[in-house]
């Protein structure tokens, strides 16, 4: 069973909670970890490519911040480029059957902020909904998201371990 994690972060070398998150994560085997931004400077996506890899994996992560709501725009471009009518959905479009797709995101703020009533008037998984619905549309599984709220060192160690810990699990429960 392959795992492909597919990291959207700007400015990923500053960043401190993806950072111990994918120190931890580059402990599993057949964990194959790509950073979009590092690959895709210019922005111009090889399809076929990703097409490639998204075949030769089962488990695919997004592993990004939350940002302004949402994903990176060059995430959102890739699902724009890579998730083709025919190829990812629609009448030919099977590729992603039987694939299994998570979110891993951090966040700058605490899991209370993100709630009804909260600050940010909404649950993490309510903002991600249109991915979820991209990968269901797309035939894919998606599995419960990893969030990483704003953590203490002490407790960002402890989500770096679950991060691996839900990783594994999935892993797992995969046909191999």
């Amino acid at each position: 069973m392959k795992t492909m994690v597919i990291v959207a972060h700007p400015n990923l070398s500053d960043s401190v909670k993806n950072q111990a998150l994918l120190s931890e994560l580059r402990k599993l085997p057949d964990t194959h970890i790509r950073d979009l931004y590092q690959e895709y400077c210019n922005w111009s996506i090889n399809v076929e490519r990703e097409h490639q890899l998204l075949l030769d994996h089962d488990l695919i992560i997004f592993q990004f911040p939350f940002y302004w709501y949402s994903c990176p725009p060059l995430l959102k471009k890739w699902f724009d480029d890579v998730l083709t009518f025919g190829w990812a959905f629609g009448p030919e479009g099977e590729n992603m059957r039987g694939k299994e797709f998570m979110i891993a995101t951090t966040t700058g703020g605490s899991e209370g902020e993100y709630r009804a009533g909260g600050r940010n008037w909404c649950t993490i998984s309510e903002y991600i909904r249109p991915i979820h619905s991209t990968i269901a549309r797309c035939n894919g599984t998606f599995l419960p998201p990893f969030i990483s709220y704003n953590s203490s060192a002490e407790a960002l160690k402890e989500d770096a371990k679950r991060y691996v810990e839900v990783v594994r699990y999935s892993q797992m429960k995969l046909p191999q």
